[in-house]
Parts: structure tokens; C-alpha cells; sequence
């Protein structure tokens, strides 16, 4: 069937994005605030039911790819039930997990079984200490452990997601770089965004990307490629290395003109756009397929044709509200 999600430019929307908590076991710097975040009672998040059923209506409108984020979504209990019964909806062909990875390990095998496809797994430095103080306690080894049992359970590809920070951890690109030289892994550098920041003190850990080519070219010849699923990143593969790796600007070069995605809140709030504050409450309206779409195709009709996050970076005037959801709370 054609796609009927499509906005006043012309996208079509085939994925959607569903955070199933904003709840995590990390406190990640660019992500959420050390202290003083109000999660939302239990009673506010969207049940698995609910979850599906919302599914359930947007396939028949062209939705194929879903991703399960957070917060973390492997501390919400019964994922892998949610995900079996994602997984039997007609239409639905590819579900993919974003997580920290704490957890991965004991679950890899799992997830794999009730029809998880991929996982993209954040991680901020391969030296535990800074990891440690990126993410406010969590454990390096822990994650890597969580990759490995990935590995072993088929989920394919892998990829690794590096939020890269002036003199945070723009010392480790060479180090991430060679993760991909014998290793099936794919690693993706992406630009610091102001997602939820107040004021402007995310523009001093912002950096351009440049910097991974820069250092790539320096030690190794590398040619652009393409990967399953390859999403916002331009990706690049060393001379015989196993893995890739890839750059997302969403803040330089944006991909608004060719974005594909909305995104599901844990609360039940439709987000045409992550940067935009625009939300549609559609939890009220489960369980009616009807307005379920009325209500998806009523937030597509408001979707803002970009972003204005490199306007924000250098200062200038932008058009609308930004969102004041932390990353946790939207999912990313």
C-alpha cells in the first residue's frame, strides 16, 4: 500500500520512534540533568497495549521501521513481550533498539528471539574513567559486554553512537576509528545538539566532525560506502576494515529535507520534530484507529520544513519554540 504519511513537503514517513520510558540508570551529560528531573507517574506512560495498538493503526498508513528508545528502554519491564507483539503487525519489518547498553548483556539473546533486528548502542569513550564522569556511574565494561553478546546474538549491524565533545572526548576518535578496522562494527560520530538546553552552554562543547575525517586521513586511506539502515550518517569504510564509520551533522548539515520519522513520547505525546516544541497528545484517542491517524496526520500537517539548530549556534534569531524535553524525555 502507498504511504499516506506525508507532511506539506512532500516527506513521506515510514519510521517512527517510541520511547517506552523516561526513566534511565545513567545520567549522560548531554541527555538529562544530574538532578532534579521529574519522571512521570507510571500511570502516565503509555502501557504496552497502548503502545501496540497506536502501532497497530499507523502500518496501514505506511509506518515499517519502529525503534524502541528512552530514556533507557531495557529498564522497562516485559520489553521483550512489547517487542514480539511489534514484531507481528502486518507491515511492520524492522525493529531497532537504541540503548546504553548496561544491560544488553543479559538480555542480547532475548530480545533477538522476540524479533528485535538491530540496536545502536551509545557510547561516549573507551577509557572507563571518562566514561564514568560522561555518563555520572556507569560502567565501560558493562557496555562492551552488552556489544559482544550482540554480536553473538545476531543483531545486525551494530552500531555504536558517539555524541563527540570538545575536550570531552575529541582526543579518542583514532581510538573509535580502529574499532572498525577488524571488528563488524559501525561507528557514528554525532554533532552535540541543543535538545532541551536552556541558554548557550552547549556551544562550547559543540565541534564540527570534521576532525574524524581529518584524523582517518592522517593514518589510513578511506572511501564513502553505504550501510543497512544507513539513516542521517555519511558513511565511510578504511581500506579493509571489517566495520565503517559514519558522520551525522544534525546541527551543520541538517537532513530535514529527507527526514522520514516521527516520534512517540512515553507519555503519549506525538513530536513532528525533535527540536520543535510542537506535541499532539494522542493517548486519549487509543484504541480509535481513526483518530489515531486523524491525529498523526493533524502533527505532520505542522511539521516545520527544518530545524534551526545551526541558527542557534551562531547566534541568531529563530522562528519558533524550541523543546524544553530533555533527550531523556523524547528519546532522541
Amino acid at each position: 500500500m502507498k504511504a499516506r504519511l506525508v507532511d506539506p513537503f512532500g516527506r513521506i514517513h515510514d519510521y517512527l520512534r517510541i520511547s517506552v520510558t523516561d526513566r534511565c540508570n545513567l545520567r549522560c551529560v548531554y541527555c538529562m540533568p544530574e538532578e532534579g528531573m521529574q519522571f512521570e507517574p507510571a500511570d502516565q506512560i503509555l502501557s504496552h497495549e497502548e503502545v501496540v495498538s497506536v502501532v497497530q493503526a499507523l502500518a496501514p498508513l505506511g509506518i515499517r521501521k519502529l525503534r524502541l528508545t528512552g530514556g533507557e528502554p531495557l529498564v522497562r519491564k516485559g520489553l521483550d513481550q512489547l517487542i514480539a507483539n511489534l514484531s507481528v503487525i502486518p507491515g511492520i519489518e524492522d525493529i531497532a533498539m537504541t540503548t546504553n547498553g548496561i544491560y544488553l548483556a543479559a538480555c542480547a539473546d532475548q530480545l533477538k528471539a522476540a524479533g528485535l533486528t538491530r540496536v545502536n548502542i551509545s557510547l561516549d569513550s573507551l577509557n572507563p574513567e571518562r566514561f564514568a564522569k560522561i555518563t555520572r556511574g556507569g560502567r565501560l565494561q558493562r557496555v562492551l559486554d552488552g556489544v559482544r553478546a550482540s554480536q553473538k546474538a545476531g543483531l545486525q549491524p551494530i552500531k555504536l553512537n558517539v555524541v563527540l565533545m570538545k575536550g570531552v572526548n575529541d582526543d579518542e576518535v583514532e581510538d573509535f576509528l580502529r574499532l572498525t578496522l577488524d571488528d563488524e562494527i559501525h561507528v557514528r560520530f554525532i554533532e552535540y545538539m541543543p535538545i532541551g538546553e536552556s541558554g548557550d552552554a552547549w556551544k562550547s562543547s559543540f565541534m564540527s566532525l570534521q576532525q574524524v575525517l581529518d584524523t582517518c586521513e592522517a593514518r589510513w586511506n578511506y572511501t564513502s560506502c553505504d550501510v543497512y539502515s544507513n539513516g542521517p550518517a555519511d558513511s565511510y569504510r578504511i581500506d579493509g576494515a571489517a566495520g565503517t564509520f559514519g558522520l551525522i551533522h544534525p546541527v551543520s548539515s541538517h537532513f530535514c529535507g529527507t527526514c522520514n520519522r516521527m516520534r512517540l513520547t512515553a507519555d503519549g505525546n506525538i513530536k513532528p520534530c525533535l527540536y520543535w516544541s510542537d506535541e499532539f497528545n494522542v493517548r486519549p484517542h487509543v484504541g480509535n484507529d481513526s483518530e489515531v491517524q486523524a491525529m498523526f496526520l493533524r502533527a505532520l500537517g505542522v511539521k516545520p520544513e527544518t530545524h534551526d539548530m545551526l541558527k542557534a549556534l551562531k547566534g541568531e534569531e529563530i522562528r519558533g519554540v524550541p523543546s524544553l524535553r530533555h533527550m531523556s524525555q523524547i528519546g532522541g
